[in-house]
């Protein structure tokens, strides 16, 4: 007799309150992955209309006007239609999902937690909680997630720092990294500029000032080159702060702000570039987690110039794929830009260097097969 449970397809509820419905670890990696390996797809964020796009269905929560809001009236929306879903397993990736997950659980479903970074040590860099609250609240969120975690079903975490909270916590987790896609790499031809990019978020803590700065004293050598900065300015009164910097230093045509481009295109900017920054500043969260974005640089070839922190070193020096700096000495990361701009043949072989080391270990083509496994572990749980 036939298993009744290979009979239909098991239906997997992605839940995100806080992420853009094509984040690219939430839709690009895992909820594609998920549906091209045969599951149900659905993926509950904030959207304005329901469509399906490359086999899985979103379902669209309305824009919150602030962040109260949103965790208030959007997360009992989301509640409402995560149960409407009658999934077999959801995924949440929001810490403040924390309380669904529980509600979810109550209703005796599976639930994953997938934790993008160490969130105690995060809170501590929070911009909008005043410096004095800071402290108390990481301690509250890490009390409340530790009485909590054990009734998830499975904790996915990004880099053995961040997992060790969990190991330690004696919970069934496992690591999924965020590293890139290989093939989208391989959709157009690498076409390099006199350019240096910057990819991702921009806030005052990932030491944009001080590539600025940075850039500044590499224009006075080399007067053609360009700086892209392609990312949202969390606050937005930042970005109007580095457009003021690159006026006083006389750099502002040299300087290019990109706000936001799709998930497909920020390989195809970055292939257009000679080199790719990622000098975040060493707060906590900054030298427990790896950006993805290092990565991301690497995948299509580019010598990168990152942080003097031990996770990074982990990558750039074994592979020789980049160099180290003081990310908050605008002199050093101004030596390393302009030694990569003098020594051509160097830094292209830098940039092969990263691409085999992408190409061999860290891609998402191996994290989609651990991520498969997961949901294996988790649905064998609930047939047994």
């Amino acid at each position: 007799m036939s298993d009744p449970h290979q009979q239909r397809r098991a239906k997997v509820c992605i839940l995100t309150s806080v992420h853009i419905p094509f984040d690219g670890r939430i839709f690009h990696k895992e909820a594609k992955s998920l549906a091209k390996a045969g599951y149900e797809v659905v993926l509950i964020a904030r959207h304005d209309k329901a469509e399906v796009v490359d086999g899985v269905r979103i379902v669209p929560l309305p824009e919150p006007k602030n962040r109260l809001q949103r965790m208030t009236r959007v997360l009992w929306r989301l509640f409402r239609l995560a149960v409407r879903e009658r999934a077999d397993v959801y995924h949440f990736h929001d810490p403040e999902l924390m309380t669904v997950g529980l509600l979810l659980k109550l209703y005796r479903k599976k639930v994953i937690w997938d934790v993008h970074e160490h969130y105690p040590n995060s809170i501590t860099d929070k911009f909008w909680i005043s410096k004095g609250l800071r402290r108390c609240v990481s301690k509250s969120f890490d009390f409340f997630e530790r009485a909590v975690v054990r009734f998830f079903d499975y904790v996915i975490y990004t880099t053995p720092f961040v997992g060790a909270r969990y190991q330690n916590l004696k919970v069934r987790s496992g690591p999924i990294e965020n590293h890139p896609i290989i093939e989208l790499s391989e959709t157009f031809a690498k076409d390099p500029q006199k350019r240096i990019i910057y990819l991702g978020g921009m806030s005052r803590i990932r030491g944009l000032v001080e590539a600025v700065e940075a850039f500044s004293l590499v224009v006075r050598r080399h007067r053609d080159w360009e700086l892209y900065l392609v990312g949202s300015s969390r606050p937005a009164s930042f970005e109007d702060e580095l457009k003021a910097l690159t006026r006083e230093r006389d750099i502002e045509a040299n300087v290019k702000f990109i706000s936001w481009v799709p998930y497909e295109q920020k390989e195809r900017l970055s292939a257009q570039a000679a080199m790719g920054i990622i000098t975040y500043l060493p707060y906590a969260n900054n030298t427990s987690c790896l950006p993805n974005k290092l990565f991301d640089y690497m995948l299509v070839g580019l010598p990168v110039i990152a942080s003097d922190f031990p996770l990074y070193r982990q990558v750039v020096e074994p592979y020789q794929c980049g160099l180290i700096v003081a990310p908050d000495s605008p002199e050093q990361i101004a030596e390393a830009m302009i030694y990569l701009i003098e020594h051509p043949q160097e830094a292209r072989q830098m940039g092969e260097n990263g691409r085999r080391a992408v190409r061999e270990r860290y891609n998402w083509e191996h994290e989609s097969a651990r991520l498969l496994r997961i949901y294996e572990t988790v649905l064998e749980r609930k047939r047994g």
